[in-house]
């Protein structure tokens, strides 16, 4: 069907709640919905694209033809699409992908076994502690008990690199044996490691109470040296133990859950506590989405749809839309009650915090970005309002002597960062004397006719996401008039200094907003409003020294503003010019022996 039929058809549904099923030309299920009124939901995929995502065109222009099945409430839809979902995998219906699969702590045989987490039996000779469902358990069971153990994490090679070499950082800090340096004894080390397997099958509380009788043992045969090595062991655990209650909270069991979007990729991150102590963790890098509120939602339900396990309490980082609808089910699904919470304070706030830094974090990996990088564009965001933390940034500031040789800089940062080669330079044009709400507002009209104008290669061609001016209220006034008339959606904000030119707001069209407390924002901001007034003021810098230059040249009488600027091109400085001869000077196109003899006349 074409568009046109296929919004003739939605049209003509109902406005009962529902599940649509949208099929390609090979009658495949692409895609799969639910709507409190079918008609109203249906119909809006055909017509005007210009509300949906690049990813719902791209399902739309595959939608050959769609089906639908009528329901009682919007609840039962919502039942009837999970399990549809389930059913026929839809493409674009897939989020999150169930790609975790079971893991396994690794053993290898030989004279220096190793101890290592892998994902699959695929060793012969090895033995495996498992399977086990959460990766981010076995990787820090792991890591700690080599840690307590004293066992390499290097890629040295044992007997080979037996005693060859001077131990690493690790040895040095007593984190291992280093059998490297011939430190420990092989029947030693197989020993630590044994003891180490012994711990990750039965747990420190064994481990511990089998150590204090050993210990004990040693003690009365006057072996003090050995006992010292258990009372460390021992040491070590109840270290980790008081490690691991700084990430726990004060419920048996609770989920947290916090989607941080940027402009190209988003990040679902999801963290689990069970009997108070955080037990797994887990990420998604997933398509940016529009609507925050609405892919909380679908993220959380596809989220227990492929984990078991639905706990009492879920806490989340922002809103959700139909927030009971969801708790509704889930609740079906656990049997007994679901709770959302919106932490605002206290340890809950605290671990929603760890999982939002943790999504920035592997967002910031993705992309290139360091994770306070991304953490200051997601805070920004909120403070100014913005759909999203904004990728690519710029800022303008002018620069003058007096009202003379106005110019002014254009500044980009690019994710956080300055993108250097996007950095643009303007000399003021329409007017002399001092005026830089003028100048501003002049600039930007150029900035954005290059943007309608210039070929594609352009970095003008790119439309920016924020546009922060050195200044405040009024420079935000004279430029929004340019973004209304150009016909563009683009932010545009003030960066207000203090009386010692420290930056201690951001202004918009109304007011002020203060960012002194908000430290992520405050840097960022500091960092911007600093480079742009260090590359307008080197540019105005350069102008006025030229200016300077060749303004004593044209005091010269036949020397006027073309010659001294082939001059100064030639020459480079007044001081070279001064110290050339008449032949030299002569031999500059447009200079004449009897130009180059006033010159020499007039430095003379």
């Amino acid at each position: 069907m074409t568009e046109k039929e296929l919004r003739k058809k939605a049209m003509a549904l109902p406005l009962n709640p529902g599940v649509y099923i949208m099929k390609n030309k090979d009658k495949k299920i692409i895609y799969i919905g639910k709507a409190k009124a079918l008609k109203n939901r249906v119909s809006s995929y055909f017509g005007s694209h210009s509300n949906h995502s690049l990813k719902v065109i791209r399902m739309v222009e595959n939608v050959d033809d769609f089906d639908y099945i009528l329901c009682d409430t919007e609840f039962e839809a919502l039942v009837l699409e999970c399990s549809l979902i389930k059913q026929h995998m839809p493409k674009y219906n897939i989020l999150l992908k169930d790609d975790k699969g079971y893991n396994y702590i690794k053993v290898t045989k030989g004279e220096f076994p190793r101890i290592s987490a892998c994902f699959r039996m695929d060793d012969e000779n090895a033995d495996y502690i498992g399977p086990f469902i959460s990766t981010f358990s076995v990787k820090k069971a792991v890591e700690e008990t080599l840690k307590i153990y004293k066992l390499p994490t290097c890629n040295k090679k044992f007997p080979r690199d037996y005693g060859k070499s001077r131990p690493c950082l690790n040895g040095f800090m007593g984190l291992c044996s280093a059998p490297c340096a011939a430190r420990i004894t092989k029947e030693e080390y197989q020993q630590n490691v044994a003891d180490a397997v012994a711990f990750l099958k039965g747990g420190s509380a064994k481990a511990v109470k089998d150590m204090k009788a050993k210990m004990q043992e040693y003690s009365e045969n006057l072996e003090f040296e050995k006992a010292a090595k258990l009372r460390d062991r021992i040491r070590a655990i109840k270290n980790l133990e008081e490690k691991q209650k700084v990430v726990s909270i004060n419920v048996p069991e609770e989920d947290v859950f916090a989607l941080v979007n940027s402009n190209k990729k988003a990040c679902f991150d999801v963290i689990r506590f069970r009997n108070g102590r955080l037990t797994d963790s887990e990420h998604w890098l997933i398509d940016s989405v529009d609507d925050v509120a609405t892919a909380r939602f679908e993220l959380i339900e596809r989220y227990y749809s492929i984990r078991e396990g639905i706990p009492s309490r879920i806490a989340v980082d922002g809103e959700i839309e139909e927030e009971e609808l969801l708790c509704e089910y889930l609740e079906k699904q656990r049997g007994k009650k679901v709770e959302f919470i919106h932490p605002q304070k206290g340890e809950h706030l605290a671990i929603v915090n760890m999982c939002v830094k943790n999504a920035n974090e592997h967002l910031a990996q993705q992309q290139g970005r360091l994770g306070k990088e991304m953490a200051a564009l997601e805070e920004l965001a909120q403070l100014l309002g913005l759909d999203k933390p904004p990728e690519y940034i710029e800022s303008y500031d002018i620069s003058h002597t007096f009202g003379a040789d106005n110019v002014a800089g254009m500044v980009v940062f690019h994710n956080g960062r300055p993108m250097k080669k996007a950095y643009k330079r303007f000399s003021i044009k329409g007017f002399d004397g001092q005026n830089d709400v003028g100048s501003m507002n002049e600039v930007l009209t150029r900035r954005f006719k290059h943007y309608y104008e210039d070929d594609d290669d352009s970095t003008f061609k790119i439309l920016p996401d924020l546009i922060l001016l050195d200044g405040g209220e009024p420079q935000v006034n004279a430029v929004l008039p340019v973004i209304k008339e150009m016909n563009l959606n683009v932010p545009v904000f003030g960066m207000v200094k203090d009386s010692k030119h420290r930056t201690r707001a951001i202004a918009f069209g109304g007011g002020e907003i203060e960012i002194n407390s908000k430290r992520n924002v405050f840097t960022l901001v500091s960092v911007i409003q600093e480079e742009v007034h260090r590359f307008a003021i080197t540019y105005h810098h350069k102008k006025h020294r030229k200016t300077s230059f060749s303004s004593s040249l044209t005091k010269i009488e036949g020397i006027g503003e073309k010659k001294a600027k082939l001059l100064m091109k030639e020459f480079k400085t007044i001081g070279n010019i001064k110290n050339a001869d008449i032949s030299e000077l002569s031999k500059v196109k447009g200079i004449s022996e009897k130009d180059a003899q006033r010159i020499k006349n007039f430095y003379s």
